[in-house]
């Protein structure tokens, strides 16, 4: 007998991301920017936001010129007054997600010291994508070096955002 429910897909449970890497100048504005296009192309509510978390994080710092660039190829723009926000300093970001994307293991290790609840999600991108391991920083690798970084975040993103379509 065939069954006749329709099974609804199942909705993003996430509405407050944070996504943080090591100064927030280049993977973890890629990220935050492929979300944003995610949530407006979906029509879906949800903030986003980024930051570092390493000891050289600083506020202010301006976002890679090659981040913005390599994100144009795919139509997001990183908008030209973007800085770099220093987490260690902007502790209630940490606070405020129910996600927290991080683009290493040793960028989760340093976000959970900071957590005072267990009512929040937190995993690295490719765990998120059910996947091992982390994305480099493409720092002083050149355009190919921010492609590469940003194509395998753009996979990553679209493999575990596919769980809940």
């Amino acid at each position: 007998m065939k069954s006749t429910t329709n099974a609804k897909p199942k909705s993003f449970p996430y509405s407050k991301i944070l996504v943080a890497c090591s100064v927030n100048t280049a993977r973890s504005p890629m990220t935050e920017g492929f979300l944003k296009d995610f949530f407006a192309r979906n029509n879906m509510k949800g903030e986003v936001y980024s930051g570092g978390i390493s000891s050289n994080a600083r506020d202010g710092m301006l976002i890679s010129l090659d981040a913005k660039f390599v994100m144009k190829e795919f139509f997001i723009d990183l908008p030209e007054d973007s800085v770099s926000i220093d987490l260690k300093k902007r502790l209630e970001l940490i606070q405020w997600a129910d996600l927290i994307l991080t683009l290493t293991d040793k960028h989760k290790q340093e976000i959970i010291k900071f957590i005072d609840s267990d009512n929040k999600e937190i995993c690295t991108l490719r765990e998120f994508a059910g996947e091992n391991g982390d994305i480099e920083d493409p720092s002083m690798k050149g355009l190919e070096g921010f492609r590469k970084a940003r194509d395998e975040i753009k996979r990553c993103l679209d493999k575990g955002l596919r769980k809940y379509s």
